[in-house]
């Protein structure tokens, strides 16, 4: 892995929402959504971020974005603090990141054509303002995407999940980003559509040096397209690590929950494995437990557990992990 600057790095970022206290004055609550996480990317790298429905995945992408504000923390993209700049400043970087929605049916504007869809960043940022130019480009970018040029004419509604996703993917590329947020990219898709997706991100990838965080809960899609992995719970990383170690040797025991519950096709491979069942529901970000906030389902948890709140510590070489018993 690379030594030099990381494009990007996270420090201890913090979402809450508040919730309630409405029209009527109920008491008003705060959902901790995202809850200190930190993390760098190098260039050219892709860093899974993994976890259940509601772990905070999503808002954590939609914070480096500045889609959504951060109560507190910072994104350093590029070397510049994404927390601390105005709108006007903010909309120069706005070129570097992208972002691959996951639902390509709500994510495209169904009243303009496939190519106008492609063409719109590229007049409002100026970055090809002559027209005849703009479709030329927009050809170019349907190619890169895999589509055929003649569907630049087309309406989403002509095209199939795979065909919106990837005019998604050329939008995301008419920027010329640098990084680009996969917001579970593929999850809405058919499995044979899936791979064909993921394929071109890599491609993508080796032929313009993009970096990606790729947000997901498929472990098996993760483990194919990323170089690290951030396993999240509940607003936390429990344990980073490269894909090697990760899916080999996981040290947190909610990784080895998630792992243990990917079926293995080999049957008798998977009889004589071991599976981790967890007890109980994953609690509410409106009330989490105190300590560990694993600590409830955790097989392994002690006294200890329920008041000490553990650190992302480096366990060996390039392995993190947030566990008092690891």
């Amino acid at each position: 892995m690379s030594t030099s600057e990381p494009i990007l790095r996270v420090t201890n970022l913090v979402k809450h929402f508040t919730v309630g206290g409405g029209l009527f004055g109920g008491p008003a609550a705060t959902v901790k959504a995202v809850d200190g996480v930190s993390f760098e990317i190098q260039r050219g790298e892709t860093l899974g971020l993994v976890g259940e429905s509601g772990c905070g995945k999503t808002t954590t992408g939609r914070c480096i974005l500045r889609l959504e504000t951060p109560t507190s923390g910072e994104v350093i993209f590029e070397g510049r603090d994404l927390a601390k700049l105005s709108d006007s400043e903010l909309r120069g970087l706005r070129r570097r990141m992208q972002v691959i929605f996951q639902d390509p049916y709500s994510s495209l504007n169904p009243r303009m054509t496939v190519g106008q869809i492609i063409a719109e960043p590229l007049a409002v940022h100026g970055i090809v303002p002559d027209r005849a130019a703009r479709a030329a480009r927009v050809q170019d970018l349907l190619r890169h995407a895999g589509l055929l040029p003649a569907m630049a004419r087309r309406y989403p509604h002509e095209l199939s999940g795979g065909q919106r996703q990837r005019v998604g993917i050329a939008r995301a590329l008419a920027m010329e980003p640098s990084l680009i947020i996969c917001d579970e990219p593929v999850s809405a898709l058919d499995v044979s559509i899936q791979a064909q997706i993921i394929n071109l991100l890599e491609e993508l990838q080796a032929q313009f040096g993009l970096t990606y965080l790729f947000v997901a809960h498929d472990l098996s899609v993760v483990r194919h397209i990323s170089d690290r992995v951030a396993v999240m719970y509940l607003g936390k990383i429990m344990e980073l690590t490269d894909r090697k170690s990760l899916y080999e040797d996981p040290q947190h025991p909610y990784t080895k929950a998630l792992l243990s519950a990917v079926p293995i096709p080999d049957p008798s491979v998977e009889a004589g494995r071991e599976h981790v069942v967890l007890g109980g529901e994953v609690p509410s970000p409106l009330n989490p437990p105190s300590g560990c906030v694993f600590h409830p389902r955790c097989p392994i948890a002690i006294p200890e557990c329920r008041t000490a709140v553990p650190e992302l510590r480096t366990i060996k070489p390039g392995h993190q992990a947030a566990c008092i018993r690891v």
